[in-house]
């Protein structure tokens, strides 16, 4: 294990869940329990058996790490492993705190070119990362992004990385649709009242054709049934965003066009691919990051979270650290 001094901690749609409603799904919060699973910071002290880190190391800290050597972890899939330590997921304590004690193996040293906040959001960037190689994106896809929320803006930033031909993202708000395309979509989509269907054909309509891959990342129900809807017959839909537990879906329009739908859990072996991404400036994720806080403004930077202001909210949770 490492001892970190924490450095940067991006706030996340699931810590706010848990702090206003105590549960998401069957994960319920019994006792308190400390936030923050987007983190980096600076390694302090390192365990006997620590060789590949030392004091003074920059770090990029991958929140789930699994418990037991089981049969996912041996398939490379220890993100579904049942006994997974995950930050800021009950019963396990996050990393938004000043001093933070983690497995070593799921530490990463940031280059010196990768600031702490970019260390940060390779968690969120992760979960485009994961959610894209599940999908299939390759050169010349035509991609749908439902939701443009952070989860839905790294969809596009590693979508147009993966070879995507074209993206095109929806959602609500204007504002966060022009934050979609500042980061690489072709095309945007302000959704009011339309009917799922409608969505869809305005998805091919501005695509030239219906999408191979969509990537859902509301979990709204609506927008799961436009999902389906609009991918091409023999595409791929993954589900990326959490609703009710409960959706109802036109699952036989899918069946019929075998387009496949996948679900994600988080990420799994994504650390070097972002870090090896970030520091040969391939991608840029800085433009994702609109608010920041000192630890103690923490509240603050809730609330600012809770409103929907600005797309990723970090805390600075060193107050020794002088830069921006």
């Amino acid at each position: 294990e490492v001892l970190l001094r924490m450095h940067s901690v991006g706030i996340c749609g699931s810590d706010v869940h848990y702090w206003q409603h105590g549960r998401i799904g069957d994960f319920v919060v019994k006792d308190p329990m400390v936030l923050g699973h987007e983190a980096s910071g600076t390694v302090v002290k390192v365990g006997s058996g620590v060789t590949h880190l030392k004091p003074g190391d920059r770090v990029a800290i991958e929140p789930g790490v699994p418990r037991e050597m089981d049969e996912f972890c041996k398939t490379g899939r220890y993100n579904l492993s049942p006994t997974i330590f995950f930050c800021a997921t009950p019963p396990d304590d996050g990393n938004l705190c000043r001093y933070y004690k983690h497995s070593a193996s799921y530490c990463y040293k940031l280059p010196d070119n990768v600031t702490f906040e970019e260390g940060a959001l390779i968690e969120p960037l992760s979960v485009g990362i994961h959610a894209c190689k599940r999908a299939g994106v390759t050169l010349g896809s035509k991609v749908f992004v439902s939701g443009s929320g952070p989860i839905g803006l790294v969809n596009v930033i590693v979508a147009k990385m993966m070879g995507a031909a074209a993206v095109v993202v929806t959602d609500l708000s204007a504002s966060r649709l022009q934050k979609a395309k500042e980061v690489g979509a072709d095309f945007t989509i302000q959704v009011k009242n339309e009917t799922p269907q409608e969505v869809a054909s305005k998805v091919e309509g501005v695509l030239g054709c219906m999408p191979n891959i969509t990537v859902e990342c509301t979990g709204v129900q609506a927008c799961i049934q436009a999902g389906i809807y609009a991918t091409r017959s023999g595409g791929t839909l993954v589900l990326v965003g959490l609703g009710p537990e409960m959706v109802t879906v036109p699952i036989v329009n899918a069946a019929v066009r075998e387009v496949d739908i996948r679900g994600i859990f988080r990420y799994c072996n994504t650390w070097p691919v972002a870090i090896a991404l970030l520091a040969s400036k391939r991608i840029n994720i800085k433009p994702l990051v609109t608010h920041r806080f000192p630890l103690e403004k923490a509240l603050e930077a809730f609330e600012t979270t809770k409103r929907g202001e600005g797309v990723k909210v970090m805390l600075k949770c060193d107050p020794t650290d002088q830069s921006p």
